[in-house]
């Protein structure tokens, strides 16, 4: 009879495994989702800051004005890929709670 038990509990504990598991896995699915979005978002931006320094003007003013412009996108770039970090860090420590 002690057995059975000792049986269905270690069955009921691998369901409980075989669902975290998968909740972990889809929660790591969507971080990554999120991770490449703002990863290719922020490269788009690095994309602009470059063009923006190729198209720069000759002169010092319109040279320091593209300068300034591709920092300030550089800059957004940056805050677009750390805030996407940070949520996709959130996602999978959420699911980590969940378990």
């Amino acid at each position: 009879m002690r057995f059975g038990y000792l049986i269905a509990a270690a069955a009921a504990a691998l369901a409980v495994t075989a669902c975290e598991s998968q909740a972990d896995k889809a929660a790591e699915t969507q971080a990554d989702a999120i991770e490449n979005q703002t990863e290719a978002t922020a490269d788009g931006l690095e994309q602009q800051a470059d063009a923006v320094e190729e198209t720069a003007g000759s002169t010092p003013a319109a040279q320091d004005a593209a300068d300034a412009q591709a920092n300030s996108l550089e800059q957004k770039a940056d805050m677009v890929e750390k805030a996407g970090d940070a949520k996709a860090d959130k996602v999978e420590r959420d699911a980590g709670k969940a378990d």
